[in-house]
């Protein structure tokens, strides 16, 4: 692993590691430890498309010790880490995360080429994290190339079929006010009324909009495109 690969794939670990919902938690590289191959069968893991393409996947000793999951009716632990991963594929640039989902990561995390990383608190080992560069950009040939050929490179492309997501505000409730919901129970979002939605791209805040009715239904009018920086959340 190069200089530079080895300072991305930290610097994406940081970032995760502070982006968790545990407290306290610090990444450094490790050894990987025996024994997890078969933890890793159950990781979440995700691929990030961009300038440089990353795949990850992260396994946590003991998934119901994090905030907002008790192992009955909660959100799924991959929509809980969804933030966390965004956090540290967005350390690499613009780009797109796919879906977050569980599978078996124990080729990635026993892969050579893969920063390997230790999640630890003050309590000890939490969990274990492994981010693989996949793609580097190549400045030269971009500015290179003409815009057709840019043209032809998203072509291959078009078709692919991406969530779009629209978000009127966001909340964090301890597991027990969760419990506590019931009909007619109102719950208080970050966002002021009248403010814009947010328009999300496989999880990345692309656009503003208003939210309005066409037909009964609901849409959201486009208001404003963001540009990279201003869509990192």
């Amino acid at each position: 692993m190069t200089v530079a690969t080895a300072s991305s794939t930290a610097a994406a670990a940081e970032a995760l590691a502070q982006s968790l919902p545990i407290a306290g938690v610090t990444a450094s590289a490790a050894p990987r430890p025996r024994g997890l191959a078969a933890q890793a069968a159950s990781a979440v893991v995700a691929s990030f498309v961009g300038a440089t393409s990353a795949d990850v996947g992260l396994v946590l000793k003991d998934p119901l010790s994090i905030e907002g999951l008790d192992g009955g009716d909660s959100l799924p632990l991959e929509t809980i880490l969804r933030p966390a991963l965004e956090a540290a594929v967005d350390t690499l640039g613009a780009g797109v995360l796919g879906e977050v989902r569980r599978d078996d990561a124990s080729a990635l995390m026993a892969d050579a080429q893969a920063g390997f990383f230790e999640l630890r608190t003050a309590l000890g080992v939490v969990g274990w994290l492994a981010v693989r560069l996949t793609a580097h950009a190549e400045p030269t040939r971009e500015l290179d190339a003409g815009p057709s050929d840019a043209m032809d490179r998203l072509a291959r492309i078009n078709d692919v079929e991406m969530v779009l997501t629209v978000e009127i505000g966001r909340t964090r409730m301890p597991v027990r006010s969760v419990l506590g919901l019931e009909p007619g129970a109102v719950v208080e979002l970050d966002r002021s009324a009248g403010a814009p939605a947010d328009i999300l791209l496989n999880g990345r805040r692309i656009a503003l909009g208003e939210i309005v009715v066409v037909d009964q239904d609901y849409a959201v009018r486009v208001t404003k495109i963001l540009d990279v920086q201003d869509g990192l959340r």
